[in-house]
């Protein structure tokens, strides 16, 4: 019959580990990215998500890289022994390219229909001085931490890492059935409103 959807299907794609620094991200895709953060922020980090910064070079929204040297540099004057680097997955979901300065979207780009900002690496953004890529995931629930990649202190370590794989036992996905070593944008069909996740085998409209 005209018009009736019996079925819908999908396939999800991961590139963690094929996407060099400089390639594009495309929309939808997961990729392995790093953050930067005090020590004192660890644990509530794993625990409760990431809180959006309020400001920056592109505007509101969690700052990432693909680059771990660049998460390295965070948070600013910071002491190392202080620090902690997170590995995370990131369902980058829609992405726009921000390469200049004065992009007339450089703070507006979630208002206008994307889920994340990337500077490519030796951009025409003048101030990374560095050279290296930078992202902005404007929704934390997009980002899992799956590791910490930095920390000098190992019995911090080890309890961080322990936290982290305590939280993953703990989401695993109950339409699916994949544990979250990755997020699941879980959404409500626009066809038939069951709710549907993209790691799903199929889904058929009832």
């Amino acid at each position: 019959m005209a018009g009736v959807v019996h079925f819908s299907g999908w396939q999800a794609s991961w590139d963690s580990k094929s996407l060099s620094e400089g390639q594009e991200p495309k929309s939808g895709r997961v990729y392995t990215m790093y953050h930067g953060t005090h020590i004192n922020n660890a644990r509530p980090i794993i625990t409760g998500g990431f809180k959006p910064s309020t400001s920056g070079l592109l505007g509101q929204g969690v700052y990432v890289s693909r680059n771990i040297d660049k998460a390295k540099c965070y948070p600013l004057r910071t002491d190392r022994r202080e620090q902690v680097v997170f590995k995370m997955k990131v369902n980058v979901g829609k992405v726009k390219k921000i390469d200049c300065d004065n992009h007339p979207l450089q703070k507006s780009w979630h208002q206008n229909g994307y889920d994340c900002a990337w500077i490519p690496p030796n951009s025409n953004v003048s101030v990374i001085k560095s050279g290296r890529e930078e992202d902005c995931v404007w929704d934390p629930s997009r980002i899992t931490v799956v590791d910490v990649a930095v920390c000098m202190d190992d019995n911090k370590r080890r309890e961080l890492r322990s936290l982290i794989r305590q939280q993953l036992r703990g989401a695993g996905c109950g339409l699916c059935g994949v544990d979250a070593d990755g997020p699941h944008d879980v959404h409500d069909c626009w066809q038939c409103g069951s709710r549907i996740c993209p790691f799903e085998k199929q889904h058929v409209c009832i």
